[in-house]
C-alpha cells in the first residue's frame, strides 16, 4: 500500500458538477491515462502514478457552488477514444503550424516536442464537447478542427512569432492561465504511439483474423502494407470504429459513384474522411460548395482529384471562395467549375499563395479571373521558383511584357512548364523552323506538345511537302485531320503550279507570236 506521501493532489478550478454538468446515482466512471482518482475531496482530485484503470466511484461535491448532496456521474473517453483524439489534436496543430509557414520537418519536430501541449488540447476538446462525451458519441474530425484551430488562432494573436516556444515549453507562465482543465499527461513518445496504432493494425486474434475494420478494409482492395503506411502518418486511423466511421463512409462514396478500385486511392491521400459525421458535417459541407456551383454529379471526380476538399472547416472554405469571389471577381458559377476540376486550389494559403500570385499576374495585365477560369492549378506556383524565370526567359527572347501576358492569358499553363526539361529545348528547336516569333504569342500551346512525338514529325512532314501551314495546323489538329489539311495543300499548290506553268506557257506563246 501506498503512503500518502506518494499521492499527487491537483488543484482544479471548478467543481466535478461544473466539469461535467450531470446528476446521476452518484456513480461514475473515470478512466485517466497513467493516474487513478483515488478521491474527490471539494474541489481537489487525488492522483497516484499507475497504469489506465476504471474506477466505479460514488462521489457528492462538498462545494457549495456545486449544490450540496448532489451526485455527479464523472466519465471521461476511453483510451482507445483518447488515442484518436490526440492523434487528430497533432494533425489539427501540424497543419496550423504549416499554415503559419513552417516547413513540414520543424512541425514535426515541434510536435514531437509539445506532449503537454497536446495535452491541453485534448482537455479544451473536451471542455468544448464535454456534453458528447456523455452520451458516448465520437467527435469526428471536423468537429475536433472547428473546436481548436480558433483556439490556436487566438493563441497566435496573443503569442505571434513565439507561439512555436509556447507550444514546445507549455505549461510555461505565459500559458499556464490558459490550462484550465485537469490535462490528460502521457509519457509515451510519439515512436511508441505509432508502433502501438501499428500493432493493433497487425493483431491477430485468437481465431487467427485480423481486426474486423482491417479485414474490411482489405477486402475493398487495400493491401496491409497500405493500411500500415496510412498508420504510420495518421495513427488515430488505427482507431477508428468499423460500423461507427469506416463502412458508413466508404458506402457513402460508393452510393456517389466512387468506383470501388478507387476507394483505397481516397482513403491512403486523406484517411481522415472516415472521421468526419456524415449528417453533420460531410453532407452539409458538399450542399454548400454545390451553392457555390460544384457540380453534384461530379462528385466522385472531384472526391478522387483532392479527397482532403470535404474535411477543411466552413470557416476555410468559405474564407477561401469569398477572397476568389468578392476580391478576385471570379462569378459563383466559374468557382464551381475550378473546383471541380481543381479542388485543391481550397488549400492553398491566401496570404502566402493566393494573393501573391494573383497580384504577380495582374501586374503583368493579366486578367486573373479568366486566367484561374482556365488554369487555375497556376496559383499554387511559386513566384520565385516558376513564375519569375519563366517571365524572364521569354523577356530575354525579346518579346514584350505585353506579348508574355498575351500567351499566359491564352493558355495559362505554360508556367507549369519546366524551363530546363520543356521551355528550352522547345524554344531552341523553334528556332530552326521556318515562324516568326509571333506564331507564339498566336499560339502559346506549341510549348505543351510533346517535341519527340508531335513537333518535329509534324514539321518534318510540312517541309518535305514544301507547302505553308499555321503553326497551330501543324500542331493542334488530329492525324486524320493534319494529313487532310496536308493533302489539300498539296492539291492546292501542285493545282497553282500547273496554273501557273500553263499561264507562262500562254505568255510565252503569246510572246513568240509578237515577236513574229
Amino acid at each position: 500500500m501506498k503512503s500518502w506521501s506518494t499521492f499527487q493532489t491537483l488543484k482544479l478550478p471548478f467543481s466535478p458538477i461544473d466539469a461535467f454538468a450531470t446528476k446521476s446515482d452518484g456513480v461514475g466512471i473515470v478512466e485517466v491515462s497513467l493516474k487513478s482518482v483515488l478521491s474527490v475531496q471539494s474541489r481537489r482530485l487525488v492522483f497516484w502514478e499507475m497504469p489506465i484503470v476504471q474506477l466505479s466511484i460514488s462521489c457528492r461535491a462538498g462545494s457549495s457552488e456545486a449544490g450540496l448532496g448532489e451526485s455527479v456521474n464523472l466519465k471521461m473517453a476511453s483510451s482507445t477514444v483518447l488515442t484518436a483524439e490526440k492523434e487528430e489534436a497533432k494533425a489539427v496543430l501540424t497543419l496550423f503550424l504549416r499554415e503559419q509557414g513552417l516547413s513540414n520537418l520543424v512541425a514535426a519536430r515541434t510536435i514531437n516536442k509539445s506532449e503537454n501541449f497536446i495535452d491541453h488540447l485534448i482537455s479544451k476538446l473536451h471542455s468544448v464537447h464535454k456534453t458528447r462525451y456523455l452520451v458516448g458519441r465520437e467527435l469526428s474530425t471536423l468537429e475536433i478542427r472547428e473546436a481548436l484551430v480558433p483556439y490556436l488562432d487566438s493563441l497566435f494573436e496573443e503569442h505571434g512569432d513565439v507561439l512555436v516556444n509556447v507550444v514546445e515549453n507549455f505549461p510555461g507562465s505565459s500559458a499556464k492561465e490558459a490550462d484550465s482543465k485537469v490535462v490528460t499527461s502521457s509519457n509515451a513518445s510519439l515512436h511508441t504511439k505509432k508502433l502501438r496504432a501499428m500493432a493493433r493494425v497487425s493483431e491477430i486474434s485468437s481465431e487467427g483474423k485480423l481486426p474486423p475494420h482491417i479485414r474490411y478494409l482489405v477486402n475493398l482492395g487495400m493491401e496491409l502494407d497500405q493500411i500500415k503506411k496510412i498508420v504510420r502518418k495518421f495513427p488515430a486511423f488505427a482507431y477508428y470504429s468499423l460500423d461507427g466511421k469506416i463502412k458508413p463512409v466508404v458506402e457513402f462514396l460508393l452510393n456517389l459513384g466512387v468506383p470501388q478500385s478507387d476507394i483505397p486511392f481516397i482513403l491512403k491521400k486523406r484517411p481522415q474522411l472516415c472521421g468526419i459525421s456524415l449528417s453533420d458535417n460531410l453532407i452539409p459541407t458538399m450542399a454548400y460548395l454545390e451553392g457555390w456551383g460544384v457540380d453534384k454529379t461530379q462528385w466522385a471526380k472531384v472526391i478522387y482529384r483532392f479527397p482532403a476538399l470535404l474535411t477543411y472547416s466552413r470557416q476555410k472554405l468559405t474564407t477561401t471562395l469569398a477572397f476568389l469571389h468578392e476580391e478576385v471577381g471570379i462569378s459563383k458559377q466559374s468557382i464551381g467549375k475550378i473546383l471541380t476540376r481543381c479542388p485543391h486550389i481550397i488549400s492553398y494559403h491566401i496570404e502566402d499563395n493566393l494573393r501573391p500570385t494573383i497580384e504577380y499576374f495582374s501586374s503583368m495585365g493579366v486578367d486573373v479571373a479568366v486566367l484561374l477560369h482556365r488554369s487555375p492549378t497556376v496559383v499554387g506556383l511559386s513566384i520565385e521558383a516558376n513564375l519569375k524565370p519563366i517571365t524572364n526567359f521569354f523577356l530575354n527572347k525579346g518579346f514584350t511584357m505585353q506579348d508574355v501576358s498575351t500567351m499566359i492569358s491564352r493558355y495559362g499553363a505554360l508556367y507549369t512548364f519546366s524551363l530546363e526539361v520543356n521551355l528550352i529545348p522547345k524554344w531552341e528547336f523553334f528556332l530552326t523552323m521556318d515562324y516568326p516569333s509571333s506564331e507564339l504569342v498566336k499560339f502559346p500551346q506549341y510549348f505543351g506538345y510533346s517535341l519527340e512525338e508531335r513537333i518535329k514529325p509534324r514539321y518534318a512532314l510540312v517541309r518535305e511537302s514544301g507547302v505553308k501551314l499555321l503553326l497551330n495546323q501543324v500542331l493542334s489538329l488530329s492525324k486524320s485531320e493534319f494529313e487532310t489539311t496536308l493533302k489539300k495543300k498539296l492539291k492546292l499548290r501542285d493545282r497553282q503550279a500547273t496554273m501557273k506553268a500553263k499561264c507562262l506557257g500562254d505568255l510565252e506563246s503569246r510572246v513568240a507570236e509578237l515577236d513574229l
